[in-house]
């Protein structure tokens, strides 16, 4: 039988699927805060996802952020690739110069490409890390820098952006169409 809640409804939680996983928890927290942005996002059109404002200097809107966040996310992919596979170098990156790479690597999309490039990443990200079965500090660190930690520092000033988007609605509604 296939499941048939609305997306935005989370399922329940991994904790109780991956029950023996050493990051059930950690999971579990990454599913619920990309619930949250999944939801955020899901409130505006797609007009408004590419509406600057989001930050200043430089102008990010929603769409920038899904990139962002996204391509962190492909990052821990890669990084959990690496962990699994032996190649792990660590983590001593510029944390500034591969936001600005992310940021410039994504500019220009159209909100629909860095959507699905932030949905693909984190699905990918998700496959290799339930694969992780040892813990370690280095998958820890990535699981911060790209899930629900990572998520957290987005998700206050998205929250106050979607709904000031969301109240322009009424401050200057569409004109009427004959």
């Amino acid at each position: 039988m296939s499941d048939t809640r609305p997306v935005s409804q989370p399922p329940a939680p991994v904790a109780t699927v991956l029950l023996d996983h050493p990051h059930a928890a950690e999971i579990d927290a990454e599913r619920l805060g990309w619930y949250e942005l999944a939801n955020l996002v899901r409130l505006l059109t797609p007009v408004e996802c590419v509406i600057p404002g989001y930050y200043a200097e430089p102008d990010w809107s929603v769409r920038d952020v899904a990139g962002h966040v996204g391509t962190w996310l492909a990052e821990a992919e890669v990084q959990f690739e690496r962990l699994a596979a032996g190649t792990y170098e660590g983590h001593d990156v510029d944390v500034d110069s591969l936001n600005a790479a992310f940021l410039q690597a994504m500019a220009g999309q159209p909100w629909e490409v860095a959507w699905v490039q932030a949905n693909a990443g984190r699905t990918r990200m998700l496959q290799v890390w339930y694969e992780l079965r040892e813990p370690s500090d280095e998958a820890a660190w990535w699981i911060r820098k790209s899930g629900s930690e990572h998520y957290a520092d987005h998700l206050p000033r998205l929250r106050a952006w979607v709904a000031e988007l969301i109240a322009r609605r009424d401050e200057d509604p569409p004109a009427p169409t004959s």
